[in-house]
This record gives C-alpha cells, sequence and structure tokens, in this order.
C-alpha cells in the first residue's frame, strides 16, 4: 500500500548531525565501527546459541532473540545515517521515515517485551527449580516470543498510522538523527493533541506494564534467594540474574533519559545524545554484557570460532 499524507509532502531533512568537513570522517568512522561491533557481536551470540546445544535453553533462546532485536533496531538506523555522512544528504524521503519510526517502535517495544519475559524466566529458575523445565516449554518460550512480536506491531502500527493524518507545512528540518516519532509530531501545523497524547500515555503505560511486571518477578526473585540457606548458594542464584539486570538498567534508563528530555527540555542535543545512548549504545554493549560474565557463552563462542577455524582451507 502507498505511503499518502495530508500536505503532499515528499521528503523530510535530518539535520541532527553534523556535516562539518573536520570532523565529518571522525563520525562516518564512529557509526560505523559501533555498527559493525553491533551486528559482529549479536550476530555471534546468535549463532553460539544456535550451533552450541548446551544453550538450548530458555534464558538462551530470549537472548539469541534480543540479539536478533538489537541488529534489527542498528540496521534501521546507522546505515541511513552512514549514507547520509557519506552523500551528504541530509534528506530522508516520507515514506522512509515514516518506516523509521514504525520498525524503531516495533524493536523497541519487542526488546521492552522481551526484557520482561526474561525477567519472569529467572524468577521461575531460581523460585520453582524443580518446576521450571516443565512450566517453560519450548513451545510457551515460542509463544511468549509470538506475543511479544504482536504486541510491538501493534503498538508501533498505531503510532506510525496516526502520523498518517497529519499535516505539515514549510517546515521539514528533523533535529534528529533519525526518524522519531515526538519530532515528526512538533513538525507538524495541523491539530497534533490525540498524537501527542497517544505518544506520551501509550508508551508509558506500554513501558510501565514491562517495567512493572521486572520489578515484580525481581521481587520474588530476592524473596527466593534470601530463603536460600548457603552463602555460595545465593551468590550463584543472583549471579544468574546480573547480566539480565545490567541491561535493563541500560535499556530503561536511557529509554527514560530519552522521555524526560522530549518532555521537559527543547534542547536538541539532549535529545539527540540521550537518543543515541538509548538507539545505539545498548545494542552495541548487549553482547559484551550477555558474554563477558557468562562462562557458558564464552565456552560457546570459544567452540564456534574454534569449529570455522578449522574447517577453513
Amino acid at each position: 500500500m502507498e505511503v499518502s499524507n495530508q500536505s503532499g509532502i515528499s521528503e523530510f531533512f535530518l539535520i541532527g548531525l553534523t556535516y562539518d568537513p573536520d570532523i565529518e570522517s571522525f563520525i562516518f568512522s564512529l557509526y560505523l565501527c559501533m555498527y559493525f561491533v553491533t551486528i559482529f557481536g549479536n550476530f555471534l551470540i546468535i549463532l553460539a546459541v544456535s550451533y552450541d546445544s548446551h544453550l538450548h535453553t530458555p534464558m538462551y533462546f530470549f537472548i539469541a532473540n534480543l540479539s536478533f532485536t538489537d541488529i534489527c533496531i542498528s540496521t534501521t538506523i546507522i546505515p541511513k545515517i552512514l549514507v547520509n555522512i557519506q552523500t551528504q544528504d541530509e534528506s530522508i524521503s516520507y515514506g522512509g521515515c515514516l518506516s523509521q519510526v514504525c520498525f524503531v517502535l516495533i524493536f523497541g517495544g519487542f526488546e521492552s517485551c522481551l526484557l520482561a519475559v526474561m525477567a519472569y524466566d529467572r524468577y521461575l529458575a531460581i523460585g520453582h527449580p524443580l518446576r521450571y523445565t516443565v512450566i517453560m516449554s519450548p513451545s510457551l518460550c515460542v509463544l511468549l516470543v509470538l506475543l511479544s512480536v504482536l504486541i510491538s506491531t501493534m503498538n508501533g502500527l498505531l503510532h506510525s498510522l496516526m502520523l498518517l493524518k497529519l499535516s505539515f507545512c514549510t517546515n521539514h528540518n528533523i533535529l534528529h538523527f533519525f526518524c522519531e516519532l515526538v519530532q515528526i509530531i512538533k513538525l507538524a501545523c495541523s491539530d497534533t493533541f490525540l498524537n501527542t497524547l497517544l505518544s506520551y500515555t501509550v508508551t508509558s503505560a506500554f513501558s510501565g506494564v514491562f517495567l512493572a511486571g521486572i520489578i515484580f518477578s525481581y521481587i520474588q526473585i530476592v524473596s527466593s534467594i534470601l530463603k536460600i540457606t548457603s552463602v555460595q548458594g545465593r551468590n550463584k542464584a543472583f549471579s544468574t540474574c546480573t547480566s539480565h539486570l545490567s541491561v535493563v538498567f541500560l535499556f530503561y534508563g536511557t529509554a527514560f533519559g530519552v522521555y524526560m528530555s522530549s518532555a521537559v527540555s527543547d534542547s536538541s542535543v539532549k535529545n539527540i545524545i540521550f537518543s543515541m545512548m538509548y538507539i545505539v549504545v545498548p545494542q552495541m554493549l548487549n553482547p559484551f554484557i550477555y558474554s563477558l560474565r557468562n562462562r557458558e557463552m564464552k565456552q560457546a563462542m570459544r567452540n564456534l570460532i574454534y569449529s570455522v577455524v578449522l574447517s577453513s582451507p
């Protein structure tokens, strides 16, 4: 279906990045390196989980899906940034801009859902270890992922379809490095009350429900850990949650920074910095968080690399 709009606008201009020749090559190299690290690290995790039968468990199944989501979010944004820097062309088509908004919301929402699912998985593993394998069956794991995809897709489509009703006049400059929902709403010259209301209420409720689920799961986890008599047992139980907690704090901490900066500040520089921390940095760091502190993951990666090296001519 062809994307159309009320005002006949054909393109926007992403002016959040500077094209100063003195630092242009540095910015291009920085984004290229970050994108390469993100793709390579997350792809390596997916291959390791698929290759090693010891990692065919619910926890690593969700980690592999999280890595896939990180690849998708980065691919939605960074390649366009690299093209714009290289060609010194700030434009992005109207359809491309709305597609970018939609996919960022879908994959960002999917990651939020996955983090809640992973918290529930850790709660069952620690609080109900004897029934864990029965409850977290492969069919339930797949169902939880599909349900997360459905919820996040509905959220992304809702906001994207509401953007089609807006009219845009003369100002087509987006003060950002990608098409961000709030920044596009600010450019509209038609009534944006419903869009603004949805962008804050639905997004807050969407994130709040899953964050509440994470908090509730960890309250139960802490309660279960305190019932363990041995100190070694407590440390072992808690160590299985440290990587997930680190990702949760990184994801929601930067997301909260984006939300607050766009709500209370008109500084485009602050919005860009917080959005970069939310969109680019967590996706790059997640593979390190899940591999450096995880003995099984590191061993699986070594086995994968060795098998590739030995099989090459």
